[in-house]
């Protein structure tokens, strides 16, 4: 052994020793549990000391070093079985809609979301999960990072100037049968994963509540993307789409090429 990693072995032991002899365990409750935690401080501190050095590259999973939430979009094979088992019928009414009938920027980690600090939204931990380089400040605000816009392929670093788009909007899942949902289903709906998406201010509000047969993205290159993920959210949430809909779907998938 090298005399700068037995160095750092001894440090390793020191530091160790000083946090365990800090620790808020009681005698009874150390035992095997703490001889454990001892043992795992001191590797992950020799690792992390090695890696300083350039005796050793580590290599850390992705989960650990930004957010491994995904926004996933099915295969287009996949997206056309879906779409061929999703109920076809007219859109139905906005009697009684309202956005507030789908609680929506509730806590991130109540519905699947991998968050950086509970004070993260739903709304918070898309900005993290869709930029890159994305800084968090204090109780989870987002001050800076690199956003590629879905829709028309433009690039954003300001947050401000990125939306959090519902891929199916809200009224949209509202005349397509979450009019009859309880409220769980649709706070559920309104801060999952799967169905927000971080895009440029402007497409998102252009889109509006209008489905594909209304409205679709201006780069052709995403339209592949956008159909996949429309189908998929409808499917898994078992909502139906009308027959303008679907024909703009399929059109729409035709454009994903040998997938």
């Amino acid at each position: 052994m090298s005399p700068l990693i037995t160095c750092i072995f001894v440090r390793a032991g020191s530091v160790a020793s000083s946090y365990y002899g800090g620790s808020r365990l009681s005698r009874g409750r150390r035992g095997s549990r703490g001889s454990k935690a001892f043992s795992s401080v001191v590797v992950a501190i020799v690792l992390i000391a090695a890696a300083a050095f350039g005796l050793i590259k580590l290599d850390i999973p992705q989960d650990l070093t930004q957010s491994s939430n995904e926004s996933p979009s099915a295969a287009p094979k996949d997206a056309s079985k879906a779409l061929a088992g999703l109920k076809v019928a007219p859109s139905g009414s906005m009697a009684g809609y309202s956005r507030e009938k789908f609680p929506h920027w509730q806590s991130a980690d109540d519905f699947g979301w991998k968050v950086p600090d509970p004070s993260c939204d739903a709304r918070d931990d898309a900005l993290i999960r869709d930029g890159k380089v994305v800084k968090v400040g204090d109780g989870c605000d987002v001050t800076s990072g690199r956003w590629v816009d879905p829709y028309a392929g433009g690039t954003h670093t300001d947050p401000s100037d990125v939306d959090i788009d519902h891929v199916v909007p809200l009224a949209n899942a509202w005349r397509s049968g979450a009019a009859s949902w309880d409220t769980p289903r649709r706070e559920r709906f309104a801060n999952s994963p799967e169905v927000l998406l971080s895009a440029d201010a402007g497409e998102n509000r252009s889109k509006g509540d209008k489905g594909p047969e209304a409205w679709k993205p201006s780069n052709q290159s995403e339209l592949c993307d956008y159909a996949t993920r429309w189908i998929q959210i409808k499917s898994d949430y078992d909502l139906s789409v009308n027959p303008q809909e679907k024909d703009a779907l399929t059109q729409m998938l035709g454009t994903c090429g040998g997938s």
